[in-house]
């Protein structure tokens, strides 16, 4: 299996200054709509290129599912009138096919579609012997295996020009938004595919137009390539999604407002600042992993003891305890509530796992 993805870089088939801007609406419903909307955002000057969904997959009949082959006519005038380069979603061979014939220039799988390695195998059957982008969105659930095996299959189909579209996990926790951001795992991904061009979906991850800006700002801070924005000439009408999307207008007073960091830079007194910073945090990094070492020696020992007494493991009122006085700890020293629990976690199922490693060696020796 390949380690690594063959990939051109994205400036290669994108001519455009960091961030990348794709924008459109949810979904093409009409001529006047699709038309209307792509000149209002081309007018702009910032949005380089179109989008529309065409195919809509909904999660109950009846919801619109699109104006289907129709639409890409639409997007195709669209593109003729503004010169914008358009890009559609496929979910399957006869998507790619009507696509490839129309002329639309970027193509993107779903979310819902990523979820699917035969879906995904579809489209990539489709595509072999076609050098044209494709953009892969997360799967709906947060499994980063699956995002990773979409992007394999269409490598491994011949597609060179790929970039991933971070758009939020579905999740069963309430949240101020629509798909949980989870941003670890976008991390995970640019970490292990240094090379692949991440794009962030702030319209599906917020779920409502005012989270957008916010959005926006935390993925390019992250270093991400580009922001996909849904946008409509009228959104209150839209026949999809209508909360999450802006108009144009509203679209260029956030593009305008962004702070559009380097990942680097040639001031000599920040890199030997940053240098020492880092450093420092070098040496407590260290600090840290031995006393996790140590800690987890001592819940060998505890592992031990409660073995020889014939004690469970788990202790409930300990946990609660742990809990209640690192938290307040925690507090004191500026750090917040959520860090300090999911930090507190990993460390107990770590000396949960320990003193479980400790029991089965006496059941095997038994």
């Amino acid at each position: 299996m390949k380690k690594e993805l063959q990939l051109e870089e994205m400036s290669s088939w994108i001519s455009a200054e960091r961030p990348l801007v794709i924008s459109g609406p949810c979904s093409a419903e009409s001529e006047n709509q699709m038309v209307g909307t792509a000149k209002l955002l081309a007018a702009t000057g910032r949005v380089n290129v179109l989008r529309a969904g065409i195919w809509k997959p909904r999660t109950r009949p009846g919801q619109y599912e699109g104006a289907g082959s129709e639409g890409l006519k639409w997007l195709m005038k669209a593109k003729a009138e503004t010169g914008l380069p358009v890009a559609t979603e496929v979910a399957n061979a006869s998507h790619v096919e009507q696509c490839l014939k129309a002329g639309v220039d970027i193509l993107w799988v779903g979310a819902r579609t990523t979820v699917n390695p035969f879906s995904v195998q579809d489209v990539a059957d489709a595509l072999k012997g076609v050098d044209i982008p494709v953009l892969v969105k997360n799967p709906v659930n947060p499994d980063l295996e699956l995002w990773i095996g979409a992007l394999e299959r269409l490598n491994r189909a011949g597609i060179t020009k790929l970039a991933a579209i971070h758009r939020g996990f579905s999740s069963f926790e309430k949240s101020p938004f629509r798909n949980a951001p989870m941003w670890d795992i976008a991390i995970e991904l640019k970490t292990r595919f240094p090379e692949l061009a991440i794009i962030c979906d702030p319209s599906h991850i917020g779920g409502q137009r005012e989270l957008i800006q916010f959005i926006a700002q935390k993925a390019l801070d992250l270093d991400m390539a580009g922001l996909m924005i849904e946008s409509h000439i009228e959104p209150s009408v839209a026949l999809s999604d209508a909360k999450q999307q802006v108009t144009p207008s509203a679209l260029a007073k956030i593009l305008e407002d962004l702070v559009v960091r380097t990942s680097s830079t040639a001031n000599k007194e920040f890199k030997n600042t940053l240098t020492i910073l880092r450093e420092q945090i070098d040496g407590l990094d260290d600090q840290i992993m031995q006393t996790m070492a140590a800690r987890m020696k001592i819940s060998e020992q505890i592992g031990n003891y409660k073995r020889d007494n014939k004690v469970t493991i788990l202790q409930v009122n300990r946990w609660e305890e742990i809990i209640e006085t690192r938290i307040a700890q925690g507090n004191a020293m500026g750090l917040g509530d959520d860090f300090i629990t999911n930090l507190l976690k990993l460390i107990h199922n770590e000396s949960i796992l320990v003193q479980q490693s400790v029991m089965n060696k006496v059941v095997e020796k038994a």
